[in-house]
Formats: C-alpha cells, sequence, structure tokens
C-alpha cells in the first residue's frame, strides 16, 4: 500500500531513509534553506515557498495560493506510486498535512473526503492542517465543499513541538480491496 510521509524539516533525511521515500514536497517559507536528502532525486523534488498563514496581505509573508495548490497537484499526479512520498514543512503540522491531503485526493480521487480526514487524525493527533491551502484544494479538486467540512469535523489538532511525523495511508486499510 502506497503512503505519504509527512515530516517536520529536523526530521527529512530520517524519514526518507526509513520508508525508503524518493519524492520529496517541501512547503517552506520563500528563501528558508535546508539539505535535501541525498536519497532524494533533485528531479523529484519540489519546493513551494510558502507561509504557514491562512489569509493574505500580510507584510512581506506569502500566503497559500491556488497556483501553490495546482504544483501541489500535478507533482503528486506524477508520483509513480511505488514507494512512498515525503510532504514536508517546517513543524510537520500545518502546511504538509494540507498538502498531504491534496495529494491523496489528487491520485485517489474517489476516496470519501471524511473518512481521508478521519485517517489523518488517526495518524496524527497534532494535525491542524491549514485552512487556506485546504480550501483552495477544495476547489481544484472540485470537492465542492467536502475536504473543508471534513478538515473542520476532526478540528484542530493537540498542541505539538514539531518532533511528531507521520505516515498517512492513501487508502483506508480496512475497505482498501
Amino acid at each position: 500500500m502506497t503512503a505519504i510521509v509527512v515530516s517536520p524539516l529536523q526530521r527529512i533525511a530520517e524519514m526518507a531513509v526509513r520508508h525508503g521515500c524518493r519524492e520529496m514536497l517541501s512547503l517552506l517559507a520563500k528563501g528558508q534553506n535546508f539539505h535535501r536528502p541525498a536519497v532524494i532525486d533533485h528531479a523529484k523534488h519540489l519546493t513551494i515557498g510558502v507561509n504557514d498563514i491562512s489569509f493574505a496581505g500580510t507584510g512581506g509573508l506569502i500566503a497559500p495560493q491556488e497556483e501553490h495548490v495546482h504544483r501541489i497537484i500535478d507533482f503528486a499526479r506524477k508520483w509513480d506510486r511505488t514507494r512512498p512520498m515525503l510532504i514536508h514543512c517546517w513543524m510537520g503540522v500545518s502546511r504538509s498535512p494540507a498538502a498531504a491531503l491534496i495529494a491523496a485526493l489528487a491520485v485517489e480521487p474517489d476516496q470519501d473526503d471524511h473518512a481521508l480526514a478521519k485517517r489523518l487524525r488517526a495518524a496524527s493527533p497534532f494535525a491542524t492542517p491549514n485552512a487556506r491551502l485546504v480550501e483552495i484544494g477544495d476547489r481544484a479538486l472540485s470537492r465542492k465543499g467536502a475536504l473543508v467540512a471534513a478538515v473542520r469535523a476532526i478540528g484542530r489538532g493537540a498542541n505539538a513541538d514539531g518532533n511528531a511525523p507521520f505516515v498517512l495511508p492513501l487508502q483506508d486499510v480496512q475497505h482498501a480491496g
């Protein structure tokens, strides 16, 4: 079964090696430097420079935009799914869980949004997906409000210290055929 590994920045190398990831999506503030793990092919790594905010017009911060979400969707659809994809942000709590939901629906569009959100919550009691990314993803993937409603239904995650990577299965293990 293919999955998405969600991680804070400080643990990306460990998670990439542990889970055999070869593709990585990074959502960090524009210009934030970090070292890409050697097991991740440069050609299979997408960096999106976006801040963890839910509204535009906040000084020099970059709010998630439609173009960012479309890049996440395109990247996910090119993923061959033979190995898990690694998605990370600074703490692995907001931007990367939102991107993981978007990526999961991009490659498995027939799944139920509420079941997916519940899998996210089961995998991480800390995840609080970025509301703006979720809203834009909902529209971009024609979910008709289902993704937004599903994320609202699981509520805000518990307080986190940014050191809790997790694995989000693409399908419900109990109902996967």
